[in-house]
């Protein structure tokens, strides 16, 4: 699916394409390094919403279109339509049903989400990649929270995702200090999964993704669901989360698969229920 979008001073879309069991997601608006539109946040909460109940895809790819990743939100754009100042209240009321909404799909849906980042990745650009399961990044990318240079307080989870990923200290030089950091040391500190060299980077992104796909999609969200419980739950609630989940995941048939190909000493061939 495609859509424009708000006006034709601002173009730019998000589309959305089924390969086989990956959903390969493009923010395409290169000219502004694919920043976000109103219509472009709300057609990824869209896109995103229906994949969470679609049980024939297996992985889920973000990229961006062009040389960078995503620039964040388009304040700009989304700031000035009509020529309206917005009313009181504006953010709180929309927010949680747009840009915050993209953030909480991505880590809460249960498939396998994998971001690809060349250039910036930027504000929401950013914390898109972080929340996501997989991240990986050309060498010379560049992972940036420019909302201090900007005059407002943090969003779309940065100061949930980054100290969980980072650490405190380095979160404080990202968000306070609006320090810039590099593809390389984002891999160093654990905020991404790795680098590549470009020559390589599409290779490396596509296997990645075909192991994400080819394995057992069921058992994968029920772990990733425990993982995100987990950061808020004591090793005892843990525990008892990780068993109803493995009580769900041994009804499944790539449990059964798993058990068989072990016995037969040869790959399993998942096929995500």
């Amino acid at each position: 699916m495609s859509h424009q979008a708000d006006s034709a001073e601002v173009p730019g879309s998000v589309t959305a394409r089924r390969d086989g069991g990956v959903l390969r997601i493009v923010l395409d608006r290169p000219s502004r390094r694919n920043s976000l539109t109103h219509m472009m946040i709300q057609t990824l909460v869209d896109v995103l919403t229906d994949a969470a109940t679609d049980y024939s895809l297996r992985a889920i790819h973000i990229t961006g279109a062009g040389d960078d990743f995503c620039a964040g939100a388009d304040w700009v754009a989304t700031n000035s339509a009509g020529g309206e100042r917005p009313r009181t209240g504006d953010l709180v009321r929309r927010v949680p049903h747009a840009a915050h909404r993209v953030i909480e799909l991505v880590h809460t849906i249960q498939l396998p989400v994998l971001c690809s980042v060349r250039g910036w990745a930027a504000g929401m650009g950013c914390n898109l990649a972080l929340a996501a399961d997989f991240t990986l990044a050309t060498t010379d990318a560049v992972f940036w929270e420019p909302f201090m240079d900007r005059g407002f307080s943090p969003d779309s989870g940065s100061t949930w995702l980054l100290p969980r990923l980072i650490g405190v200290a380095r979160a404080r030089r990202m968000l306070l200090l609006g320090e810039k950091v590099g593809a390389t040391d984002a891999a160093d500190w654990g905020m991404i999964h790795q680098t590549v060299a470009a020559a390589e980077f599409e290779s490396t992104v596509e296997e990645l993704l075909g192991r994400l796909a080819g394995g057992p999609t069921v058992a994968i969200g029920l772990t990733k669901q425990a993982l995100g419980f987990g950061q808020r739950a004591t090793l005892g609630e843990s525990l008892s989360q990780e068993l109803f989940n493995l009580e769900l995941s041994c009804r499944t048939s790539d449990f059964k698969e798993g058990l068989e190909a072990f016995r037969q000493r040869r790959a399993p061939e998942f096929r995500g229920r």
